[in-house]
Protein backbone atom coordinates (compact mmCIF):
# COMPACT_ATOMS: atom_id res chain seq x y z
CA UNK A 1 0.00 0.00 0.00
CA UNK A 2 1.58 3.65 -0.95
CA UNK A 3 -0.18 5.87 1.83
CA UNK A 4 2.91 5.21 3.96
CA UNK A 5 4.18 8.78 4.80
CA UNK A 6 7.89 9.42 5.53
CA UNK A 7 7.78 9.63 9.45
CA UNK A 8 10.43 11.76 9.18
CA UNK A 9 10.00 14.89 6.67
CA UNK A 10 13.21 16.89 6.80
CA UNK A 11 13.12 20.16 7.59
CA UNK A 12 13.59 23.16 6.01
CA UNK A 13 17.38 23.43 6.34
CA UNK A 14 17.55 20.13 5.25
CA UNK A 15 15.73 20.75 2.36
CA UNK A 16 18.08 22.99 1.21
CA UNK A 17 21.35 20.39 1.95
CA UNK A 18 18.95 18.05 -0.28
CA UNK A 19 18.15 19.65 -2.92
CA UNK A 20 22.06 20.76 -3.74
CA UNK A 21 22.95 17.28 -3.22
CA UNK A 22 20.36 16.09 -5.47
CA UNK A 23 21.47 19.01 -8.00
CA UNK A 24 24.97 17.61 -7.96
CA UNK A 25 24.31 13.85 -8.80
CA UNK A 26 21.87 14.87 -11.54
CA UNK A 27 24.73 17.05 -12.94
CA UNK A 28 27.13 14.01 -12.17
CA UNK A 29 24.78 11.53 -13.52
CA UNK A 30 23.99 13.47 -17.01
CA UNK A 31 27.86 13.60 -17.30
CA UNK A 32 28.84 10.45 -16.70
CA UNK A 33 25.56 8.38 -18.53
CA UNK A 34 26.33 11.12 -21.90
CA UNK A 35 29.79 10.18 -21.91
CA UNK A 36 29.13 8.44 -25.33
CA UNK A 37 27.13 10.83 -27.03
CA UNK A 38 27.51 14.95 -27.37
CA UNK A 39 26.75 17.95 -30.01
CA UNK A 40 29.11 17.95 -32.67
CA UNK A 41 31.67 21.61 -31.59
CA UNK A 42 32.43 24.75 -33.88
CA UNK A 43 35.37 25.12 -35.75
CA UNK A 44 37.57 21.93 -36.67
CA UNK A 45 35.81 18.92 -35.29
CA UNK A 46 38.42 15.62 -34.76
CA UNK A 47 37.70 13.28 -37.75
CA UNK A 48 37.69 10.33 -35.47
CA UNK A 49 34.98 11.98 -33.55
CA UNK A 50 33.10 13.09 -36.54
CA UNK A 51 33.13 9.59 -38.29
CA UNK A 52 30.57 8.53 -35.45
CA UNK A 53 28.18 11.57 -36.32
CA UNK A 54 25.93 9.41 -37.82
CA UNK A 55 25.87 6.70 -35.28
CA UNK A 56 22.79 5.40 -33.42
CA UNK A 57 21.65 7.48 -30.76
CA UNK A 58 23.61 10.44 -31.43
CA UNK A 59 20.25 12.43 -32.24
CA UNK A 60 18.45 15.55 -31.52
CA UNK A 61 18.83 17.64 -29.46
CA UNK A 62 22.27 16.92 -28.60
CA UNK A 63 23.47 15.04 -31.62
CA UNK A 64 26.98 13.33 -30.54
CA UNK A 65 27.31 14.25 -26.85
CA UNK A 66 31.01 13.39 -25.87
CA UNK A 67 32.21 15.74 -23.25
CA UNK A 68 34.49 13.66 -21.84
CA UNK A 69 36.01 12.57 -25.11
CA UNK A 70 36.25 9.08 -24.71
CA UNK A 71 36.26 8.77 -28.75
CA UNK A 72 38.83 11.25 -29.27
CA UNK A 73 41.09 8.46 -30.19
CA UNK A 74 38.45 5.99 -31.01
CA UNK A 75 38.37 3.52 -33.87
CA UNK A 76 35.13 1.90 -35.13
CA UNK A 77 35.85 -1.09 -33.03
CA UNK A 78 36.26 0.81 -29.69
CA UNK A 79 33.25 2.83 -30.55
CA UNK A 80 31.07 -0.30 -30.84
CA UNK A 81 32.46 -1.55 -27.52
CA UNK A 82 31.03 1.46 -25.96
CA UNK A 83 28.03 0.74 -27.47
CA UNK A 84 27.70 -2.91 -26.35
CA UNK A 85 28.48 -1.44 -23.12
CA UNK A 86 25.63 1.22 -23.24
CA UNK A 87 23.24 -1.50 -24.29
CA UNK A 88 23.74 -3.56 -21.43
CA UNK A 89 24.00 -1.03 -18.71
CA UNK A 90 20.63 -0.10 -20.14
CA UNK A 91 19.05 -2.81 -20.13
CA UNK A 92 20.05 -4.14 -16.97
CA UNK A 93 18.66 -0.98 -15.37
CA UNK A 94 15.47 -0.82 -16.95
CA UNK A 95 15.19 -4.35 -15.37
CA UNK A 96 16.20 -2.85 -11.99
CA UNK A 97 13.76 0.02 -12.40
CA UNK A 98 10.61 -2.69 -13.36
CA UNK A 99 11.44 -4.52 -9.85
CA UNK A 100 12.05 -1.62 -7.80
CA UNK A 101 8.71 -0.07 -8.83
CA UNK A 102 7.21 -3.42 -8.06
CA UNK A 103 8.23 -4.73 -4.88
CA UNK A 104 7.97 -1.06 -3.63
CA UNK A 105 3.95 -1.56 -4.47
CA UNK A 106 4.17 -4.21 -2.20
CA UNK A 107 3.88 -7.65 -4.78
CA UNK A 108 5.87 -10.42 -3.97
CA UNK A 109 6.41 -13.76 -5.88
CA UNK A 110 4.24 -16.71 -4.00
CA UNK A 111 6.02 -17.92 -1.20
CA UNK A 112 8.35 -15.01 -0.88
CA UNK A 113 9.31 -14.24 2.61
CA UNK A 114 6.37 -11.29 3.24
CA UNK A 115 8.11 -9.11 5.97
CA UNK A 116 11.30 -8.57 3.39
CA UNK A 117 11.08 -4.69 2.62
CA UNK A 118 11.36 -3.45 -0.52
CA UNK A 119 14.36 -0.98 -1.69
CA UNK A 120 17.98 -1.49 -0.25
CA UNK A 121 16.86 -2.84 3.31
CA UNK A 122 15.75 -6.23 1.30
CA UNK A 123 19.63 -7.10 1.46
CA UNK A 124 19.96 -7.24 4.59
CA UNK A 125 16.83 -8.86 5.54
CA UNK A 126 17.09 -11.61 3.01
CA UNK A 127 21.25 -12.50 4.56
CA UNK A 128 19.86 -12.30 8.10
CA UNK A 129 18.00 -16.14 7.11
CA UNK A 130 18.19 -19.11 6.25
CA UNK A 131 15.75 -18.78 3.66
CA UNK A 132 16.93 -15.66 2.51
CA UNK A 133 20.59 -16.65 1.74
CA UNK A 134 19.21 -19.36 0.01
CA UNK A 135 17.25 -16.90 -2.59
CA UNK A 136 20.53 -14.63 -2.65
CA UNK A 137 22.58 -17.71 -3.64
CA UNK A 138 19.72 -18.16 -6.28
CA UNK A 139 19.77 -14.25 -7.32
CA UNK A 140 23.73 -14.73 -7.59
CA UNK A 141 22.74 -18.60 -9.75
CA UNK A 142 20.98 -16.44 -12.01
CA UNK A 143 23.61 -13.15 -12.49
CA UNK A 144 26.11 -15.78 -13.48
CA UNK A 145 24.06 -17.85 -16.09
CA UNK A 146 23.24 -13.84 -17.52
CA UNK A 147 26.16 -12.68 -17.53
CA UNK A 148 27.38 -15.80 -19.72
CA UNK A 149 24.36 -16.05 -22.24
CA UNK A 150 24.10 -12.58 -22.58
CA UNK A 151 27.22 -11.81 -25.11
CA UNK A 152 28.11 -12.52 -28.70
CA UNK A 153 29.07 -16.36 -28.86
CA UNK A 154 32.38 -15.80 -31.00
CA UNK A 155 32.34 -20.10 -31.22
CA UNK A 156 29.17 -20.10 -33.48
CA UNK A 157 28.71 -19.92 -36.89
CA UNK A 158 27.13 -16.70 -36.16
CA UNK A 159 27.51 -12.80 -37.08
CA UNK A 160 25.69 -10.37 -34.59
CA UNK A 161 23.97 -7.55 -36.45
CA UNK A 162 24.52 -5.61 -34.61
CA UNK A 163 26.35 -4.43 -30.75
CA UNK A 164 23.94 -6.09 -28.75
CA UNK A 165 22.61 -8.77 -30.92
CA UNK A 166 22.54 -11.54 -28.12
CA UNK A 167 20.53 -13.88 -30.46
CA UNK A 168 23.27 -16.19 -31.74
CA UNK A 169 21.23 -17.78 -34.76
CA UNK A 170 18.68 -19.11 -31.46
CA UNK A 171 16.25 -16.00 -30.49
CA UNK A 172 14.34 -13.96 -32.97
CA UNK A 173 10.95 -13.18 -31.96
CA UNK A 174 10.12 -11.59 -35.70
CA UNK A 175 12.80 -9.24 -36.03
CA UNK A 176 14.05 -10.73 -39.22
CA UNK A 177 10.93 -9.81 -40.54
CA UNK A 178 11.11 -5.88 -39.92
CA UNK A 179 13.09 -4.17 -42.63
CA UNK A 180 15.56 -1.86 -42.51
CA UNK A 181 14.21 1.48 -41.06
CA UNK A 182 11.89 -0.32 -38.48
CA UNK A 183 15.08 -2.03 -36.99
CA UNK A 184 16.83 0.79 -36.69
CA UNK A 185 13.57 2.52 -34.89
CA UNK A 186 13.35 -0.11 -32.41
CA UNK A 187 17.26 0.11 -31.86
CA UNK A 188 16.82 3.81 -30.93
CA UNK A 189 13.77 2.92 -28.87
CA UNK A 190 15.40 0.53 -26.63
CA UNK A 191 18.57 2.91 -26.70
CA UNK A 192 16.67 6.07 -25.18
CA UNK A 193 14.69 3.61 -22.72
CA UNK A 194 17.93 3.04 -21.30
CA UNK A 195 19.49 5.75 -21.00
CA UNK A 196 15.87 6.90 -19.06
CA UNK A 197 16.19 3.59 -16.73
CA UNK A 198 19.87 4.47 -16.07
CA UNK A 199 19.23 8.04 -14.60
CA UNK A 200 15.91 6.56 -12.82
CA UNK A 201 17.14 3.83 -11.17
CA UNK A 202 20.10 6.57 -9.83
CA UNK A 203 17.00 8.95 -8.74
CA UNK A 204 15.72 5.97 -7.03
CA UNK A 205 18.41 4.83 -5.46
CA UNK A 206 19.49 7.92 -4.00
CA UNK A 207 16.44 9.22 -3.20
CA UNK A 208 16.21 6.47 -0.93
CA UNK A 209 18.96 6.69 0.30
CA UNK A 210 18.43 10.72 1.15
CA UNK A 211 15.66 9.71 2.95
CA UNK A 212 13.25 11.37 0.41
CA UNK A 213 10.39 9.69 -1.25
CA UNK A 214 9.49 10.46 -4.89
CA UNK A 215 7.35 7.68 -4.61
CA UNK A 216 3.16 8.17 -4.70
CA UNK A 217 1.91 8.31 -0.79
CA UNK A 218 6.03 9.42 0.05
CA UNK A 219 6.51 5.77 0.44
CA UNK A 220 10.04 5.12 0.93
CA UNK A 221 11.08 1.71 0.70
CA UNK A 222 13.40 0.43 3.67
CA UNK A 223 11.37 2.23 6.47
CA UNK A 224 8.43 -0.54 6.47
Amino acid sequence: HLSISNPCPPTNSNNTKYFTMMKIVALLAVVGSAAAFAPAQQGRVDTSVASFNNELGAQAPLGLFDPLGFLKDADQEQFDRFREVELKHGRVSMLAVTGYLTTASGYRFPDFPADVPAGFGAWGALASTDDGKIILAQMAAFFVVAEIVNRDADWLDNVAEFPGDYRNGALDFGWDKFDDKTKLRKRAIELNNGRAAQMGILGLMVHEQLGVSILPGNYLPGLH
